[in-house]
């Protein structure tokens, strides 16, 4: 099986609360996004709107690889953003910005692709092990996206007190598998490290200006300089690695509770998971009640096997509790004790029927609808719930979904064919797009101003005028293009030549004005009566 092929198969709605106020500083949007990151999208309206880097809140970050709703609020502005890929809709004003508290669930719709028949029937015993057993709350592998692009976990360079090292992961590590502009700024930063006076042709760069303008002024001092990235993607950068020690510390929890049989390992960005198919009922009510920390230095263990768990996660990266500090700068960067639910319970889990799946025939899909909760990832309980067939998909499957991402949205450019359905009527890569019919012009078929004398004569009749451009190649698709193409053809088709008469069949003669002829003559049942 496989997930997220298009960008509509993964949807996420946030539910939320907030107090309304009318006369509240902050203004709140529900933010409707597609291919976009949080981050990424709130760096695009501070950019068109000179927000300052503080001036949005929001309530959590969504997947980037999906279409996602989200609530936001901004400080004091009045902004409105209505792209293909960013929107935004205001909902109403508050008094105090917003934060994960305000976020009550969040519902998700996921297609599931390739999924063969054959699998069904495994998929059934799989519901009812989540219901019964729910999943752990591990986070997956979109929390470890600086591993899958090569940059390692900057948080270790932090504590190490390589500061150098952790601001070149992040400024000058491009990554093989992003092909955005921003790509192409790492890879020109690699290429001139230490030369911060060099101009980078790219606009992308902008990103970086507050990074830069810090190396221009000292050059050494790359803590300086990477404390001028923004707040909220720093804390990002260390809570990535303490959702890595958390995933650590709670697989080893199970191996210490469960028996080896009722364990199955499932692989993911940072390594290997672990998920029970079983569980005594004793064991399996301890777990639901309990929760493992996100650890940091002031963190503390109620349970001694969640110390062993924790101590034993930290162990494997030669780190102890005290450890987790820069002490260079402990009021901007720090790790933070959280208390993290062990297992999650999908509610309203849904299936959907089965269909024949275009993108990948002969095989099936099929909608899963689940709600969670704040924190919890809806591709995690879709994995577990197919985790007889699912695998991560490779780099070159990753690419081939970008290239059909790209493709798709070059196709469906903003204002082609808008009422029209895409399957109806499909037209070729170099067809013209402005045309009004959504067809192509014949170029033996002449147009209405060359048949008629008395328009006018076009550009290229004039003297000294240039010539208008060759219309373009194409093709007729679908009734409507058909109907349309005979229409053009009959229009410039020649006229039958005029009949001599000689084979038309005589005609009865006409009769004299006034009468009828005799087989119309109708006698009437009863008298005409004045």
């Amino acid at each position: 099986m496989r997930i997220k092929q298009r960008p509509e198969d993964f949807s996420v709605k946030e539910s939320y609360r907030y107090d309304e106020v009318e006369t509240g500083r902050y203004r709140v949007y529900m933010m409707d996004k597609q291919k976009l990151s949080t981050f990424d999208a709130l760096s695009r309206l501070r950019e068109r709107f000179g927000l300052k880097p503080g001036a949005i809140s929001y309530c959590g970050l969504k997947d980037k690889q999906g279409r996602t709703e989200q609530l936001i609020a901004v400080d004091g502005k009045d902004i409105d953003m209505q792209e293909p890929d960013l929107r935004l809709k205001f909902l109403g004003h508050t008094d105090r910005p917003l934060s994960a508290a305000n976020t009550t669930s969040n519902r998700f719709s996921v297609t599931v692709r390739a999924v063969r028949p054959e699998e069904l029937n495994q998929l059934n015993l799989s519901v009812a092990e989540v219901n019964r057993l729910g999943v752990v709350n591990y986070y997956d592998s979109q929390r470890f996206g600086s591993l899958k692009h090569g940059q390692g976990f900057i948080a270790k360079d932090l504590i190490r007190g390589d500061f150098e090292a952790a601001l070149k992961n992040y400024l000058a590590r491009p990554s093989p598998l992003d092909r955005s502009e921003d790509s192409k700024v790492k890879a020109f930063w690699a290429a001139n490290w230490n030369q911060w006076d060099a101009r980078c042709p790219f606009p992308a760069n902008k990103k970086y200006f507050r990074v830069l303008n810090s190396l221009r002024e000292d050059p050494k001092d790359y803590l300086k300089a990477f404390l001028q990235i923004d707040s909220d993607y720093r804390a990002m950068l260390l809570f990535t690695f303490q959702s890595y020690l958390w995933n650590e510390g709670a697989r080893r929890l199970l191996q210490l509770v469960l028996p080896r049989e009722h364990l199955f390992p499932m692989q993911y960005q940072a390594g290997t998971l672990l998920h029970h198919k079983d569980a005594d009922p004793k064991v399996l009510n301890w777990l639901r009640d309990l929760t493992f920390p996100l650890l940091a230095p002031d963190s503390t263990f109620k349970d001694e096997k969640v110390r062993e768990a924790a101590e034993w996660a930290l162990g494997k990266e030669h780190l102890q509790l005290k450890d987790l500090a820069i002490p260079e700068s402990r009021r901007l960067l720090f790790f933070k004790h959280e208390e993290r639910p062990l297992l999650v319970y999908p509610h309203k889990l849904v299936l959907g029927r089965t269909m024949p799946d275009e993108m990948n025939r002969p095989l099936m899909k099929l909608n899963v609808a689940f709600t969670l909760t704040p924190g919890s990832y809806a591709t995690l309980v879709v994995k577990r719930l197919f985790h007889f067939s699912y695998r991560d998909d490779t780099p070159d499957e990753i690419r081939a979904t970008q290239d059909h991402v790209e493709k798709q949205k070059a196709e469906r450019s903003p204002g082609q064919f808008a009422n029209r359905k895409r399957e109806d009527l499909e037209v070729d890569d170099d067809e013209d797009e402005d045309d009004d019919d959504g067809v192509i012009e014949v170029p033996s078929t002449p147009t209405r101003r060359e048949r008629s004398p008395l328009l006018p004569p076009t550009p290229a009749a004039r003297p000294g005028a240039a010539a208008p451009p060759a219309p373009k190649k194409g093709r007729w698709v679908g009734k409507d293009g058909m109907r349309r193409k005979r229409k053009r053809e009959n229009k410039g088709a020649t006229p039958p030549p005029p009949d001599s008469g000689a084979n038309r069949p005589e005609r009865a003669p006409r009769p004299v004005r006034g009468e009828k002829p005799a087989a119309q003559v109708r006698k009437s049942a009863k008298p005409y009566r004045k």
